[in-house]
């Protein structure tokens, strides 16, 4: 599966800027404007949607129908913004990333590479199996009698799968697919509905009515021919400082921050000594920074954490290197508590307290207070 962005925008300069942005990080681009996209959004699948809030009604509506679309669950979005002090709202109608207006293109390439990364980590291996075999559609034509064409399998999970067929079908179209796995006992034979279609044949198709037998055969195929134990190694965002650390979270000052509530691995190095976690992102400064809370499940995690503090306090002007990647959750389930440990409340940690309360400060606000927190800890040492 190829990447597609959909560009949503009236304005020239944006799509010159970021068309060329988008190809180099391997994204096909569609621009369009904000009535053809909510049409778009609903028939056709994009794995990026920029959405320029010039028009902040017609912006968040889009934002909203890609919530409430199935197949859209994992698109990255990205709003482009001309006042900064609305970022916050921005974020809470559902935008993972924002780009200020006027744009140039070290900023769009900062931003965007990190939305790659995210982009890459949604290609998962442990549910949906990839494969490449010959199919065969027969698809419904109302009163016509029925469209027989082929196509390849591109990959297939219990409910449904992604093929490129040999003409774009179209969206809620009816389709008995038959097809021959390797090592099957016996051909399948599917019914399904097209989820979405786009124009150069390649769908999603989504199973319907399929008999407890063939459910069962499909479910031991995927269980055999399924990788769950493969590590899926994530890319790391470049040029990340580590200025504030404490025990149950730290703060990253970086052109590339992840979305709030990604979870991330985090590997810090100083010297001899390592430290490694895992952590939630409680608050997304763009294009400034990210600060993560700590996802410590136990006592030695905990350990681990104060002992690298103490060889930071020993070695004054060390600076850590690190490097920080979005974490790739062991099942679909996962959610953003699931990952964050109990943090004994006994502790007192203004840090992350901070960022547990970010959203009761403008972003100059929370970094004043971040820089005052810094100046205490220089007063108290």
């Amino acid at each position: 599966m190829s990447f597609r962005a959909l560009l949503v925008t009236k304005d020239d300069q944006v799509a010159e800027t970021l068309t060329p942005v988008l190809s180099n990080f391997g994204l096909r681009t569609e621009c369009c404007g904000y009535s053809d996209a909510v049409c778009l959004i609903t028939e056709q699948k994009f794995q990026a949607v920029l959405v320029d809030y010039d028009d902040p009604p017609s912006a968040s509506l889009i934002l909203q129908n890609l919530t409430s679309t199935p197949f859209q669950a994992n698109a990255v979005t990205v709003a482009l913004l001309s006042d900064k002090n609305k970022v916050r709202n921005v974020f809470g109608a559902g935008a993972n990333f924002v780009l200020y207006k006027p744009l140039d293109e070290t900023q769009a390439t900062t931003t965007l590479r990190a939305a790659t990364v995210l982009l890459k980590r949604e290609r998962r291996t442990a549910f949906r199996v990839p494969i490449q075999v010959a199919v065969q559609l027969i698809l419904a034509n109302g009163t016509e009698g029925a469209a027989e064409m082929e196509g390849i399998l591109l990959d297939l999970s219990e409910t449904g799968m992604d093929v490129l067929a040999a003409q774009p079908l179209y969206p809620s179209a009816r389709v008995k697919m038959s097809f021959l796995l390797p090592n099957a006992a016996s051909e399948f034979e599917l019914l399904g509905e097209v989820a979405w279609a786009n124009p150069n044949g390649e769908t999603g198709v989504r199973f319907r009515d399929t008999p407890e037998s063939v459910h069962g055969a499909l479910h031991g195929w995927l269980a055999q021919n399924s990788r769950p134990g493969t590590p899926v190694v994530p890319e790391a965002v470049a040029d990340c400082l580590l200025t504030d650390l404490s025990l149950g979270a730290c703060y990253v000052e970086t052109a590339s921050p992840f979305p709030e509530r990604t979870q991330v691995v985090m590997i810090v190095a100083a010297d001899e000594l390592e430290f490694r976690a895992q952590g939630l992102v409680r608050v997304m400064h763009p294009s400034r920074g990210m600060g993560v809370e700590f996802a410590m499940r136990n006592g030695a995690e905990r350990q681990q954490t104060e002992e690298f503090i103490r060889f930071l306090m020993s070695r004054p002007g060390v600076r850590p290197q690190l490097r920080v990647a979005p974490q790739v959750p062991e099942n679909e389930s996962d959610d953003e508590t699931s990952s964050l440990g109990q943090f004994d409340s006994e502790i007192e940690d203004p840090l992350l307290d901070l960022l547990r309360n970010h959203e009761s400060f403008s972003e100059e606000m929370f970094l004043q207070a971040l820089k005052s927190q810094r100046s205490a800890e220089v007063i108290e040492s």
